[in-house]
């Protein structure tokens, strides 16, 4: 465990200098500040909240310059004490470490520092010289005793520029960048910065659950900026470019066309690992299971949210840049790993979704009677067989649907534009805990769903092999459990029956294992998914990678395309290295997160209130009888106004290291 020798923090200040290392009380909170990677240990760490010596041979002079050039290579310019100050400190701070200025330069940083904090318009500048103004105000003597030595030989240094926003996205969008684009007008730009990540920007804008808004600092004020509605906008309003920009790309270094990658499932993270892959020059063939492309977004989500055409042209992104989609071909059916080796493709990944639904586990529960559907089996036959050839589907007249997450809202919401004319969602816990997006619950609610919440399945009626209704008790909420969430406990002599013919168990998914051979080499959890080691996501078979739902169980559109762009990454190593690379940046996202829960100021000045843009949707009485999209695009007029409402939180971190 690290010891803090001397630092400040959000104005708490520690000052452990006088006494032995031994005697330095251990902290919980620097558990992870030992080594930034192995033999490597960390010596100090700054941020925009303030800093942390870990050893008492740093240079602090060096350690601010180093981070002060980061700050001023990031300044926007578009404000003159973030763009100028931090070149004037930047320059003063450089004369120190050469031995061109005395001490009395310190007074005229400490004055241009506070000016920047004070005045600049965005969170890099009001942030930039804090660090810098905790060791002025608190550790002067440091950095006058280092002017009295010989120049210092420049320390390891790694920088990190980041904000809430892209610290909470999976796939680490830099989210202020493109939203400054779209500010300027250049939406093309804004796009370019979202297809660094994933190839599925405008499905994405549509279906995100919005980690990044959750993380938002404009919460402080008003409201969450926009961002899932902004992604949507640019990639709408570009949507032509983008298949040319990708035909006419070819990789700087193309790679040894002998060195083949087979991607098994065309997912989010399939489609992910692709992409990368591809860009990188590699050839690439991708087996889908499916007639379609796209997994669990084109089979599982509804054409009212993704329209299936807006999925299907960047999907067609793959084939642009010359990869081969296989439909029809399902692992463990069509074909094996090992026939994948026998066709000499050099590494291979397991994007497999979780496309099986779990049962609830109640008295009479039999999936073969007539009326019980899967949620994701539901959702399947409407998009597939209702939706995409016309196959008509007779529901009935009531339905219930049990969970509380996006997939039960979609099962809901779907079964009242198939005509249902009473729709009941059963839930075992109040609306607070609810897993779904609040939006989603809201339009649910709009279109005329009947929640129960609080309410628990007990067991099916049956009769004569029919379902007749469905044996439900009221739930209570109890004392937190392990997890943080309530406990919840039945009432006693609170059952009731909900009389319909048609029950849709929409409580979560599960990895369909039959593709795994016992002669394959894979190794499985104890809950059902692919083993991988976390850090390169290669399974227990060598050259076998997986990533996305079959290995994190199942989880969102976005943590899916991080986990191919992930694996596409450390493909490209194992191939040209034959191991994979430590990432500096995923190391300082870490340290970025362990210093979070020491942060508790806010907001640093006055912040004009603007509420974000309305999105406009279809009446709901019109919508829940029919699968056009509900949510419409906003204007370039609302766009410019919700760009501007980022308060653009960038913040940069350094850590020091001995290597």
């Amino acid at each position: 465990m690290a010891k803090v020798i001397f630092g400040a923090w959000d104005g708490k200040v520690i000052d452990n200098r006088t006494r032995p290392i031994f005697e330095i009380e251990d902290q919980p909170e620097f558990s992870d500040f030992d080594e930034f990677n192995a033999g490597n240990p960390i010596k100090a760490f700054f941020g925009g909240h303030g800093f942390f010596v870990f050893e008492k041979k740093v240079n602090l002079l060096d350690a601010l310059l180093q981070y002060m050039e980061r700050v001023a290579k990031e300044s926007c310019g578009k404000c003159t004490p973030c763009r100028v100050g931090t070149q004037i400190i930047r320059h003063k701070l450089e004369d120190l470490v050469n031995r061109k200025a005395d001490a009395e330069a310190l007074d005229e940083i400490a004055v241009i520092a506070e000016h920047v904090r004070d005045t600049s318009l965005c969170g890099l500048g009001q942030t930039a010289t804090v660090a810098l103004l905790e060791v002025l105000a608190h550790f002067r003597e440091e950095l006058v005793a280092e002017l009295s030595t010989p120049a210092p030989v420049r320390q390891r240094c790694v920088t990190y520029v980041t904000a809430p926003c892209i610290e909470a996205c999976p796939s680490k969008v830099d989210v202020p960048k493109y939203i400054d684009y779209i500010k300027d007008g250049k939406f093309t730009h804004s796009l370019g910065v979202i297809l660094q990540k994933y190839p599925m920007a405008a499905t994405c804008g549509r279906v995100c659950v919005r980690f990044c808004e959750m993380a938002c600092r404009r919460t402080q004020v008003d409201e969450a900026v926009g961002i899932k509605v902004l992604k949507r906008f640019v990639a709408d309003h570009e949507e032509g470019v983008i298949n040319q920009w990708f035909s006419a790309y070819t990789p700087d270094e193309p790679k040894d066309p002998n060195l083949k990658v087979a991607v098994v499932g065309t997912g989010p993270a399939g489609i992910s690992a692709a992409y990368h892959l591809l860009l990188k020059g590699y050839r690439v063939d991708i087996f889908e299971g499916k007639s379609i492309p796209g997994g669990m977004a084109a089979t599982g989500i509804p054409e009212y949210r993704l329209p299936k055409a807006v999925l299907a042209k960047e999907v067609s992104i793959i084939e642009t840049l010359g990869g081969r989609i296989f439909y029809n071909q399902k692992l463990g059916r069509d074909f094996t790993l090992d026939d994948l080796s026998q066709r000499c493709y050099a590494a291979v990944f397991l994007g497999i979704g979780t496309h099986k639904g779990k049962m609830m586990e109640v008295a009479y529960e039999d999936p073969e009677l007539e009326g019980y559907d899967f949620g994701v089996d539901f959702l399947l036959r409407i998009n597939h067989d209702y939706i995409d050839r016309g196959i008509p589907m007779s529901l009935g007249q009531k339905m219930v649907v049990v969970g509380g997450g996006n997939v039960a809202m979609d099962c809901a919401r779907s079964a009242l534009r198939m005509g249902v004319n009473e729709v009941h969602l059963v839930y075992r816990r109040s609306r607070k805990e609810m897993p779904a997006d609040h939006e989603e619950i809201e339009a649910a609610m709009e279109e005329g769903v009947v929640f129960h919440f609080l309410t628990n399945p007990t067991k099916i009626i049956v009769k004569d092999g029919k379902i007749e209704g469905i044996e439900a008790v009221k739930m209570s909420l109890g004392e937190p459990d392990e997890t943080g969430r309530s406990k919840v406990m039945p009432i006693v002599d609170s059952e009731f029956i909900i009389k319909t013919n048609h029950i849709i168990p929409a409580i979560g998914q599960q990895v369909e294992l039959g593709f795994v051979n016992p002669r394959d080499g894979l190794e499985l959890n104890p809950w059902g998914t692919i083993r991988v080691n976390p850090s390169s996501l290669m399974t227990t078979r060598k050259g076998v990678f997986a990533g996305g739902d079959c290995v994190t169980g199942p989880a969102t559109l976005v943590q899916a395309m991080a986990q191919g762009e992930k694996v596409a990454r450390n493909i490209d190593d194992y191939l040209t290295l034959g191991r994979v690379r430590f990432q500096p940046n995923e190391r300082m996202s870490q340290l970025v997160a362990d210093v979070q829960p020491m942060i508790s100021k806010g907001i640093n000045i006055p912040v004009k209130h603007e509420y974000r843009v309305k999105i406009k949707e279809l009446d709901p009485v019109i919508r829940k009888k029919i699968f056009e999209e509900v949510a419409k695009p906003i204007s370039v007029e609302e766009a410019y106004a919700e760009a501007q409402r980022c308060m653009r939180c960038y913040r940069v971190y350094s850590v020091i290291t001995e290597q």
